[in-house]
């Protein structure tokens, strides 16, 4: 009797040695964004596009199982602290991403890197962790908060609009949107609007544009903002009369609510749905058979974070515990990217093309976006020289 036990535990114990990788424990990574209220729409799309490799593998990244933990910061910092010291110190996540807005970022940045757990944000990009204040540990897959802005900046001086206002809520990807607007438009700025990051009715900022009559206008104005200002921009009769500029106002998530009025606004981002690059097909094709409906570049961006991880979890064979071999095979960036190449700066942002985009009919006939021109080909954000680490 005494050996046959023997010989079972000998038999159970190697059992449990030789099970394969997918009996391992999961890696958890912690999802934050924007999940409820009128920007709730970017939180799902960022959702939506990460868990399309995520599900496409089986639960897995790189072959390893993964866990992706969500919480919904509600646009608000103080909610967005509690979620990811109840994601570090409780689910004990090594990795976060998502995070959808920069006050967001700047509330949970410094104590999530000074954690040690890997930052992998899909979308907010405020200037100052491209610069200064970057960290080895934040990886981000989206763009610099300026970035998009520059290229519609720069398109704006090639189509000879003499007088532009200007108009953004008053936070930090406001400020660095319009700013990046000026860096590379040379015209006569006619005003800057700042408005209330929760504002939904725009009647005082449309009548001071109905007022200074510029040539045209450029508005950052993210998720529902962008819905409820560009309908009540075409409502005043202006959409004809003062061409509309934007990043992010007409985007796949606003363009169903806007409607017709926004055919022929333009927009400024690194990738729109017709871009031709097999990785980008490959994501609409899957994104749009799986949700029914056209991703946004949040979910592009999004989709592009999974991909960097399954790169960098199959390089450590799933050891993400291993800091710097895991840091090393994020930097390396090993995966075909929505937007063609890819290649992080020495602040761990992209450095990328920045496109131009015109809100126009696709071959279904659905509101969509197609390229206009690329003003910046591989594009540097104009902080990195500031950031201390070097590639």
């Amino acid at each position: 009797m005494w050996n046959k036990l023997k010989v079972a535990a000998i038999v159970a114990f190697v059992g449990a040695t030789l099970q394969p990788a997918s009996a391992q424990t999961p890696i958890k990574i912690g999802f934050i964004g924007e999940l409820s209220g009128a920007q709730a729409s970017i939180g799902r799309d960022q959702y939506d596009g990460f868990m399309l490799v995520v599900e496409r593998n089986g639960g897995k990244l790189g072959g390893v199982p993964v866990q992706v933990i969500k919480e919904d910061t509600q646009l608000k910092p103080d909610v967005a602290n509690q979620a990811v010291r109840r994601l570090i110190e409780k689910e004990k996540v090594p990795i976060i991403t998502g995070v959808s807005f920069s006050n967001i970022m700047m509330a949970v940045h410094k104590y999530v890197t000074d954690q040690q757990v890997f930052l992998i944000g899909s979308n907010a990009g405020p200037s100052q962790i491209a610069g200064a204040q970057c960290s080895p540990y934040q990886f981000i897959t989206a763009w610099q908060g300026d970035q998009a802005a520059e290229a519609v900046g720069k398109y704006a001086s090639d189509q000879r609009y003499k007088r532009v206002l200007l108009m953004a809520p008053n936070y930090q990807a406001g400020k660095d949107t319009l700013a990046g607007f000026k860096r590379h438009y040379k015209g006569e700025v006619v005003d800057e609007l700042y408005t209330q990051l929760n504002q939904l009715d725009f009647a005082a900022e449309i009548s001071q544009v109905s007022s200074a009559k510029p040539d045209a206008v450029f508005a950052f104005f993210p998720g529902g903002l962008g819905v409820s200002f560009a309908k009540q921009y075409a409502q005043a009769g202006l959409m004809k009369k003062v061409p509309l500029l934007s990043v992010f106002v007409a985007d796949a998530i606003n363009l169903p609510s806007i409607g017709d009025n926004a055919l022929g606004m333009v927009s400024g981002s690194f990738w729109g749905p017709d871009i031709d690059v097999p990785a980008s097909k490959r994501f609409v094709d899957e994104f749009e058979k799986k949700y029914g409906r056209i991703p946004s570049n949040y979910a592009a961006q999004s989709y592009d974070a999974a991909q960097l991880l399954e790169s960098a979890i199959k390089k450590v064979g799933g050891n993400v515990a291993d800091k710097p071999a895991f840091m090393a095979a994020l930097k390396a960036a090993d995966f075909k990217s929505v937007r063609g190449s890819f290649r992080f700066n020495n602040n761990n942002f992209p450095i990328q093309d920045m496109h131009v985009l015109e809100v126009a009919k696709d071959e279904k006939g659905r509101l969509s976006l197609k390229t206009l021109a690329t003003p910046f080909k591989s594009m540097e954000d104009a902080y990195h020289d500031k950031c201390p680490l070097k590639n």
